[in-house]
């Protein structure tokens, strides 16, 4: 079968993606690596996370390859899709942080040429890792649709698909919870390493956990989204029409406006660090916008697409995820940065002591999840309505609600970008401070960080939405995987033992990731053996629960069950992964208001409180609350493999 212009367009913008992601990476790489004493405390931190993550791809890949050999059952479209999947998501972050852990000292030694420069090399490094986040799972799905399409049958497109989606979601579920879990005890091994760098073990953590993770999660989320999207259409439409591809086109459009988006972070004359990386994300979606509007004219006007919308509501119905995406980033902001209320309430509590601290970042967590929610609802009715999903189209209804799962999804590559920013910089200002560089380095540094802190929880925030929609899409294709209709009837004891089951996943998978926390105490040699191992035992817990729930709750109750299964982790996930995010960024930003010097400064009893809160806050917004996410779309993914034996 002939590859359509569609998905040659597709495959070309991933392509473009990477190439820009090694421009990129090229250009960081060039500038010169700094002083002998700035490259031996760079190479510890490069060392330290070579080895966790050479440990995490050695477990990955001996847990995908017993689960690849299950998979065969289901096709070896599925099985081939899911190996695809991993090495793919392993790819992006291998090569993202190998760049990125190569920059750091980079950036900290341009420093000295002003905060420009260094903004230059920090973001070319977060460039590269989102970048290819987003090529590279818009060049798989693409890649992976036209080789089945062309050489399978349409029951090997639609396994391979959600095998390819799979494969993306077990590396993001490892990713989050063994990174986010040893993050926290990875002090240790480097202060074996470079004496008097205990501190920089942060940084190794910051690499392990949160970079490797939020990098998986995106390039699952957006391969979710293109998934459930293509399946859905697949669904309302037939296999055969060219609405299954244009999610591909709309994903293409937007990674596009991505690499256009990347180049318009420079310091301006207010010298706003924060500023100028959310110029990036401004740009995108303006670019973005413009094309899909007259993507959506010319797909309209191909003769063989059945005229479903009007190009208004098309083009509507998907920039709702860009809408969202946006009014996301404004709500995490508010909710976690030092200049609003939530922040400054927490700080203020903790002159009372820590108790009153963690009570208040406990409270401003919980609160925060009503504009959260709010959004999300307002970003599914939108398109629903849109879709002529209240005028009897129910199937195109939810098919406009994949198509701006998908839209959010693809802002992905320039959110990655600006959290790997913040990873280098956190880093860069280690660094310089570690190597006793000049003052005005150390100054410039620590400007790069502040900023890469205050925007690490809003891509967070987005992270958690945009997962939270593309899960509500792969909830709509489970709906439609039937010919009888799918009733959830809440009087139906099956259907709420389902709901129940569902809904404490998240808690008992929550209980489990933080349990991994300091369980054992990094150290020197065996110690620090001991805390990986510990690790990875709670990791192999967390995988195998989303596994076997669904198949138990699915061959046990029907698929009634399941469908409520799915309901109740939805919604108790949702609430608990955006309330540990925004709380936990909230804590870190009430630490650092009071270091600002406000109730006494660091040398004060508030400031005591604070770090104790702010223990608590990273433990909840790195490595429970994100690791949530990815679990809820593991268990949605089997049970949409596993739909068409409960029919």
């Amino acid at each position: 079968m002939t590859v359509s212009n569609i998905v040659v367009f597709a495959l070309g913008s991933g392509a473009a993606g990477v190439a820009c992601a090694l421009l990129n990476a090229g250009g960081a790489l060039r500038r010169s690596a700094g002083s002998a004493e700035v490259q031996a405390v760079a190479r510890a931190i490069q060392e330290g996370t070579e080895v966790f993550l050479k440990r995490q791809y050695l477990a990955v890949a001996v847990f995908g390859s017993l689960l690849a050999l299950a998979l065969t059952r289901l096709g070896v479209w599925t099985a081939n899709g899911f190996i695809a999947g991993i090495v793919a998501s392993a790819l992006a972050g291998y090569i993202g942080l190998a760049v990125s852990v190569r920059a750091e000292a980079r950036t900290a030694d341009t420093a000295g040429e002003g905060l420009g420069a260094a903004l230059a090399t920090a973001f070319r490094s977060g460039t590269t890792m989102g970048l290819l986040v987003a090529g590279l799972a818009l060049s798989a799905v693409a890649g992976y649709y036209a080789l089945a399409l062309s050489m399978g049958t349409p029951d090997d497109v639609h396994g391979g698909l959600l095998g390819l989606a799979l494969g993306g979601s077990l590396m993001s579920v490892f990713a989050r919870t063994v990174g986010g879990g040893w993050a926290k005890t990875a002090g240790g091994p480097l202060a074996q390493a470079t004496s008097g760098a205990a501190a920089l073990g942060d940084y190794v953590g910051a690499h392990a956990g949160h970079a490797a993770g939020i990098a998986a999660d995106v390039f699952e989320t957006l391969t979710l989204a293109l998934v459930a999207a293509m399946l859905l259409a697949r669904s309302v439409f037939g296999a055969d029409s060219p609405w299954v591809e244009f999610p591909l086109l709309v994903a293409g459009f937007v990674v596009a406006a991505s690499l256009a988006g990347a180049c318009f972070v420079r310091l301006g004359k207010s010298r706003y660090l924060v500023g100028a990386l959310y110029r990036s994300v401004v740009v995108t979606m303006i670019l973005a916008g413009v094309s899909l509007y007259y993507a959506s004219e010319w797909f309209l006007g191909l003769p063989a697409v059945q005229p479903a919308f009007s190009v208004l509501n098309l083009f509507s119905a998907t920039c709702t995820g860009l809408a969202l995406a946006g009014l996301n980033v404004a709500a995490a902001e508010y909710h976690t940065s030092k200049s609003f209320d939530f922040a400054r309430r927490i700080a203020a509590a903790s002159r009372g002591g820590p108790a009153t601290n963690v009570v208040a970042g406990l409270a401003a967590g919980l609160k925060s999840t009503g504009w959260a929610i709010a959004l999300l609802c307002a970003a599914f009715i939108a398109p629903y309505y849109l879709g002529g999903g209240f005028s009897g189209h129910e199937g195109t209804g939810l098919f406009a609600v994949g198509l701006a799962a998908v839209a959010m999804a693809s802002l992905g590559g320039v959110m990655v970008a600006i959290d790997g920013y913040g990873i280098a910089a956190e880093a860069a200002h280690g660094i310089a401070e570690t190597a006793g560089l000049p003052d005005e380095v150390r100054q410039a540094t620590a400007s790069l960080d502040a900023a890469g802190r205050a925007t690490r929880p809003v891509v967070q925030g987005y992270a958690v939405g945009a997962g939270g929609l593309a899960m509500l899409a792969l909830f709509a294709e489970y709906s439609k995987c039937f010919s009888i209709p799918l009733v959830l009837n809440l009087s139906d004891p099956v259907v709420l033992t389902g709901l129940f089951a569902g809904g404490l996943m998240p808690y008992l998978l929550g209980s489990v990731s933080l349990g991994a926390i300091g369980k054992v105490a990094a150290g020197p040699g065996g110690q620090a053996n001991a805390t990986m191992r510990a690790v990875f035992r709670r990791a192999s817990i967390l995988v195998l629960l989303p596994l076997a729930v669904p198949l138990l709750v699915g061959f046990g109750g029907g698929r009634e069950a399941l469908g409520g299964m799915l309901v109740g982790a939805i919604v108790t996930g949702l609430f608990q992964a955006f309330a540990m995010s925004n709380g936990g960024g909230a804590w870190d930003s009430a630490r650092r208001y009071i270091e600002d010097g406000m109730y006494g400064g660091r040398d004060s009893e508030a400031h005591q409180a604070a770090l104790t809160g702010d223990r608590v806050g990273t433990a909840c917004k790195e490595a429970a609350g994100p690791a949530l996410n990815p679990l809820i779309k593991l268990m949605g993914l089997v049970s949409v493999l596993i739909a068409p034996l409960l029919a």
